[in-house]
């Protein structure tokens, strides 16, 4: 907070008080009265972020919001970059306020994400293949070091989905662009200008199933031109990554351990339900 404040006022930003607007693996504050959001984030040891990724965030979203995308813009008073203070890197963001009633209807939520998606397919910037996150989450679960309390049987069968999956859904050949990555409710504001996106780091390409998969599951019912087969294995695929990542030691998401454990049931779940083989 110390670090969000100071850098807001040696920008010439009126700041007396901050609210924290979420608290996991970055903090999300409110500072006024300039009424700026700030997102920060350790450089180092705990949770460390990546400066070019924020860089990239910054970038991506200025171009977005240029382009008229559904997103939430940059705070205009500053220069759209990342800022580092104190072992602290700090984004600022224009704040909006909450608008009600907060309950997005699936059909809304989907017409928002169809038109991110089609900002985003006359970008042609460099990211990682969706299949780069997913290695991230093997490597995850094929390190004791860093997910110690996943028990035997668990870190087999998330590794085996993620292998398994990552394979069948890569050899579908279907049509790849520029995606959100993590469109899910959490990365979506309800605001008096419409549903707006935030958190633009995690972008990368793939089939726009892969998108879909992190949003519920009404949602796709409004999406044109679904492959539903496709929209299955991503769902499960999503669901084995976002319980990998629970289950990582740095992991600073409220409940996320016991999230982790409702998630590893629903899995098996799942795969019991579309009868699928992930031993292959």
């Amino acid at each position: 907070m110390a670090a969000a404040m100071s850098t807001a006022s040696s920008l010439d930003l009126t700041v007396d008080d901050a609210i924290v607007l979420h608290d996991s693996n970055k903090l999300t504050l409110r500072m006024l009265p300039c009424d700026v959001l700030a997102r920060v984030a350790p450089v180092a040891p705990v949770a460390p972020v990546a400066l070019q990724d924020l860089q990239f965030e910054v970038e991506l979203a200025q171009r977005l919001a240029e382009s008229g995308c559904p997103v939430a813009a940059l705070e205009r008073r500053v220069a759209p970059r990342v800022y580092e203070r104190d072992g602290f890197v700090v984004t600022l963001w224009t704040y909006y306020e909450p608008a009600t009633p907060r309950e997005i209807s699936p059909a809304d939520y989907a017409s928002a994400l169809e038109r991110l998606h089609a900002g985003m397919r006359t970008l042609d910037v460099p990211t990682p293949h969706f299949t780069d996150r997913v290695e991230q989450a093997q490597q995850l679960v094929a390190s004791r070091d860093h997910t110690p309390a996943l028990a035997d049987a668990d870190r087999e069968l998330l590794g085996d989905t993620l292998r398994s999956l990552r394979r069948v859904i890569g050899d579908r050949g279907a049509a790849e662009q520029l995606l959100h990555g993590e469109p899910h409710p959490g990365n979506v504001l309800t605001t008096k200008n419409g549903l707006l996106f935030i958190d633009f780091e995690t972008c990368c390409r793939g089939p726009v199933e892969f998108d879909l998969a992190h949003a519920p599951e009404e949602v796709s019912e409004h999406y044109p031109g679904v492959d539903q087969a496709l929209l299955r294995e991503c769902r499960i695929l999503v669901l084995a990554m976002i319980t990998t990542w629970r289950w990582d030691r740095g992991d600073q998401l409220p409940n996320g351990r016991q999230l982790g454990t409702e998630w590893l049931s629903q899995i098996r779940a799942a795969l019991d339900r579309k009868g699928l083989d992930t031993h292959g």
